[in-house]
């Protein structure tokens, strides 16, 4: 594989590892992700050809261990992308249907263009007789238009005459089949399919799925251009655009779940023909349309020729790349632009026109059900100081969910908001109640739905969004109601413990997965995680603000609409302050209770294994339990230090009673460095970015294994199924806020730079409050800010215990403080 600055291109053709080029390699718009596959392949062990609009869900019932259980699912929606074809020499009998599979493959590479947003496939072909087929394909989902993409392949014969034939369509008879664990489960969610043609040239198809009854349409128009007309997948222009003699309609086959037309091109030795296949989708879910197979028939019948499709396409993609620039030199800038990429394929600025969350694993594949965690943690720091309506967009997927938590908190006799850990269509927990371990194939209860902290990421991602962006609006109503019922659920959840003289919070799960009960107990849940507790303080404090900074006229709105008392305010106060948090040997405990585990052997288990991320499921395949031991899966109290800058950290320890300096801090750090598997890619993104601060020579080692994660695929498998968009947008924030210690608030840049020596050179640009392109550069022990003429107001930095006001049209170089 070869790596230059806009491009990721692999040559040759490699079975074993099609499916993770296959992530790698999709292209999307914020509406709907195609993956990377050939367009000439069928789903089987070395291919998954997958396509996945946003927010289209599907709920099917299983049995899973002599239980019947309900799992909602990203659905795999009918595949656009079949366009297959054989040499007919003349004279001879027809070749056989190439793919890369075929034997008769001699020269294969595929390139992903990240500045345009394309991907192409060449590929040569030669049979037994000496004739050859050069077969270029350029691919685009595009970033203007987002229900559409186009395909354009050319053939280029070499030492032979006659007809290419080529067949092209659309294929509904698909499933959620793209991960092996859940192969036990149901996949067929589309029903009622129906296909048709209108006109010469265009086929289309439509279905929904069948419980969530969302219709499904997709039309495609398939044109050739013929022997020496039009531009070839690679780009090159040729003359002409009138079909040659010898092309006549094409064939149109219709069946029950398939529509295809059949082309037959005739061809001579150095000349090339030009297929042109553009397709449109729609579904239910859509604004503005009555219905979606009449808006998929007209969108296809509207678009321009690829040519115009392709030009307009980049033309977004240059603008979304303005938008968003962050510069790294070398090999990690690389990776970095691969990981923005792919962060702004899933989350556009046409996701601020849909109700989605963000889902763990992109629209890549569907590893973990296309389901909504705590990823946007990771992922809207990026996004608040570049698309910030998007983040908007993104917590107003939250608000809409907020009464479906505040239902499951009374459902577990609670009051508030209780988020779910797995969220999908409509807000409800959607965490699977077993999971399989592969290793033992034996299915597991689950109890990661007990990790309640993500009601504190939902509003640590409002409080963060609103003081970056200054959308007081958002945060006076939306944002405040979900912050408050938020504080309310962990008011509601706390008990009084009268020996420790402090409230406890009991019965969760933490960050760390590994952990969830103690050994041989009954019940699941463990008492006083701490990462749990000082987030929980943190938010009620947040909400006590809001209650005293809200307008007068907002807070008596607001607290008639959710029936807040004045006395619920004051247990807030006092749980802010009185909230336990466990330590032993001078460090904080991951929770009550921790320091009585049993220590594990690591090294043994290393020598017997090799790699141990997956630590939970070797223990249970030899029937022990990773419970027993101080062995934690990701990052869990040092979760504390991504979230808070170390002043805000101690800052937030001090208000509860305890002291966390900076020697007891990197006592904890050097504690949970030796006793965590990674088995999680957000944990060396959490490490890479505590260790900057506390052991910057060990950062390095984080960074490039959270840089590696899915380009390397470190999980061993799981890109395939699908990208970990956190951690891609994990490794962006790093370099963004993490190495700049940039925070957005008062109307203020507030800098702590800390670069790597191997990110001591980057440049950044901003958006926040009302300035719309900030650039921020870090040199040699400098910083640079650049303030653009058209910026309405001076930009406020404070940097070193100093103050610093740069007018517009302005560039100013300040020196970094000395470590």
């Amino acid at each position: 594989m070869t790596v230059p600055a806009w491009t990721w291109s692999y040559d040759g053709y490699h079975p074993d590892g099609e499916r993770l080029r296959e992530a790698l390699c999709a292209l999307g718009n914020g509406y709907f992700v195609t993956r990377g596959a050939a367009t000439e392949v069928l789903p089987g062990p070395a291919h998954y050809p997958g396509t996945y609009a946003a927010g289209c869900y599907n709920r099917l019932t299983s049995t899973v261990a002599g239980r019947r259980v309900e799992n909602e699912d990203l659905v795999n929606l009918p595949n656009w992308l079949p366009l297959r074809y054989r040499m007919r020499p003349a004279g001879a009998a027809p070749g056989p249907w190439l793919s890369p599979d075929d034997p008769q493959l001699a020269e294969h590479r595929q390139t992903l263009d990240l500045r345009h947003g394309t991907l192409t496939h060449w590929s040569v072909y030669e049979d037994g007789a000496g004739r050859r087929l050069s077969v270029g394909q350029c691919r685009l989902v595009h970033m203007g238009d987002p229900h559409l993409a186009a395909l354009r392949t050319s053939f280029t014969a070499a030492g032979w005459a006659g007809e290419v034939e080529v067949a092209a369509g659309i294929d509904g008879d698909v499933r959620n089949a793209g991960v092996a664990r859940y192969r036990e489960l149901a996949d067929r969610h589309l029903t009622g399919w129906e296909t048709g043609s209108e006109g010469t040239d265009t086929v289309w198809l439509r279905c929904r799925t069948v419980d969530s009854d969302i219709r499904i349409a997709m039309a495609a128009r398939t044109r050739a251009s013929g022997t020496d007309a039009g531009e070839t997948a690679a780009g090159e222009t040729v003359s002409g655009d009138a079909a040659p003699p010898g092309i006549g309609a094409p064939r149109t086959d219709l069946t029950g779940r398939r529509a295809f037309q059949t082309f037959v091109l005739p061809v001579e030795p150095g000349s090339t023909v030009v297929v042109d296949k553009t397709v449109a989708l729609y579904t239910s879910r859509d604004l503005a349309i009555s219905n979606p197979l009449r808006a998929a028939a007209d969108a296809v019948r509207r678009a321009p020729d690829f040519p115009r499709l392709l030009a307009s396409h980049q033309r977004a993609w240059a603008h979304l790349w303005q938008q968003s620039k962050l510069d790294v030199p070398g090999d990690s800038g690389r990776i970095l632009r691969l990981h923005l990429f792919h962060v702004l394929q899933t989350l556009s600025p046409h996701t601020a026109e849909l109700d989605v969350g963000v889902p763990a694993r992109g629209l890549h594949g569907e590893a973990y059900r296309g389901h909504v965690f705590w990823d946007e943690l990771f992922v809207l720091p990026f996004l608040d100081l570049h698309f910030p309506e998007v983040s908007r967009a993104l917590l107003g997927y939250r608000y809409r969910r907020l009464p479906a938590a505040c239902r499951a908190a009374a459902a577990a006799g609670l009051a508030g908001a209780m988020y779910p850990w797995q969220s999908g269509a409509d807000g409800r927990e959607e965490t699977q109640e077993f999971h399989l371990n592969p290793r033992s194939g034996r299915w597991l209860p689950d109890h990661s739905r007990l990790q309640h902290h993500v009601g504190s990421a939902v509003a640590y991602n409002v409080w963060r969004y609103c003081q970056a962006s200054g959308d007081t609006t958002f945060l006076h109503t939306k944002g405040a109601e979900m912050l408050l019922q938020i504080a309310r659920f962990w008011a509601a959840g706390a008990v009084w413990d009268p020996d420790l003289g402090r409230y406890r919070i009991r019965g969760v799960v933490g960050p760390d997965e590994y952990h969830d009960g103690y050994p041989d107990a009954a019940e699941p849940g463990l008492d006083d995680n701490a990462y749990t507790n000082v987030t929980a303080a943190w938010v009620l404090m947040r909400a006590l603000e809001l209650c005293h900074g809200l307008p007068e006229v907002r807070r008596q709105q607001l607290f008639e609409r959710i029936q807040l008392a004045q006395d619920e305010q004051e247990r807030w106060d006092e749980l802010a302050h009185r909230l336990h948090v466990p330590f032993h040997q001078g460090v904080i405990s991951q929770f009550a209770g921790y320091a009585d585990l049993a220590e594990l052997d690591w090294d043994g288990y290393r020598g017997r294994y090799g790699d141990i991320r997956r630590l939970d499921r070797i223990l249970e395949a030899e029937g022990d339990t990773v419970n027993r031991y101080q062995a934690s899966k990701q990052a869990d109290v040092l979760m504390l230090g991504y979230l808070f800058a170390p002043a805000e950290l101690a800052a937030v320890f001090r208000q509860l009673g305890y002291t966390v300096d900076d020697d007891v801090w990197r006592a904890t750090v050097d504690y949970y460095l030796h006793r965590t598997s990674h088995g999680s890619t957000l944990s060396a993104v959490v490490h890479a970015w505590v260790l900057a601060r506390a052991r910057r020579a060990d950062a390095w080692r984080y960074c490039e294994e959270a840089l590696a994660g899915d380009v390397a695929d470190v999980q061993g498998g799981t890109t395939a199924e699908g990208i970990h968009l956190g951690a891609m947008a994990g490794t962006l924030d790093f370099v963004q806020r993490g190495m700049t210690g940039l925070e957005a608030r008062e109307h203020t840049l507030w800098l702590d730079p800390a670069p790597l020596p191997q990110f001591s050179k980057f440049r950044v640009r901003l958006r926040y409050g009302s300035h719309w392109d900030v650039d921020l550069r870090i040199r040699a022990g400098r910083v640079r800010i650049a303030v653009p003429e058209s910026d309405p107001a001076p930009v406020r930095v404070w940097l070193g215990g100093r103050s610093y006001t740069i007018a517009p049209d302005t560039t100013r170089w300040l020196d970094l403080p000395r470590a």
